[in-house]
C-alpha cells in the first residue's frame, strides 16, 4: 500500500531554513507527479508545491522564489527546502500523492523568535 513519511520540521527563527523530507513506498514513485501541502491552525489545507514525473514543478504564489521542490528517484523521496521563512509559513506540512489520494501525517515546521 501507498506509504508516505515527512520528516524535517521544527522550529526556525524568522529568516531561517529548513528541508522537509517526505519518504515514500508502495508504488513506482518515478512514474507519479508528488506535492507538498500545509495547513496552518484554523485554516483550509492549501497547495504549496508540486513536481511531475518528469521534473516541472510549480508553487504556490507565497513561497514562490523561497521554495525549491526536488525528488530522488532513487531514494522514492522529495523534498522541499524552505529558505528565508516567515511567521505565516508555519503549519503542518503533507506530502501528498495525487493519483492514489494518499496523504502523510504531516510535519510540523513553526516559524518563531
Amino acid at each position: 500500500q501507498v506509504q508516505l513519511v515527512e520528516s524535517g520540521g521544527g522550529l526556525v527563527q524568522p529568516g531561517g531554513s529548513l528541508r522537509l523530507s517526505c519518504a515514500a513506498s508502495g508504488f513506482t514513485f518515478s512514474r507519479y507527479a508528488m506535492s507538498w501541502y500545509r495547513q496552518a491552525q484554523g485554516k483550509e489545507r492549501e497547495f504549496v508545491a508540486s513536481i511531475s514525473a518528469g521534473g516541472s514543478t510549480g508553487y504556490a504564489d507565497s513561497v514562490k522564489g523561497r521554495f525549491t521542490i526536488s525528488s530522488d528517484n532513487a531514494e522514492s523521496a522529495v523534498y522541499l527546502q524552505m529558505n528565508s521563512l516567515k511567521p505565516e509559513d508555519t503549519a503542518v506540512y503533507y506530502c501528498y500523492a495525487r493519483t492514489f489520494g494518499s496523504w502523510g501525517r504531516g510535519t510540523q515546521v513553526t516559524v518563531s523568535s
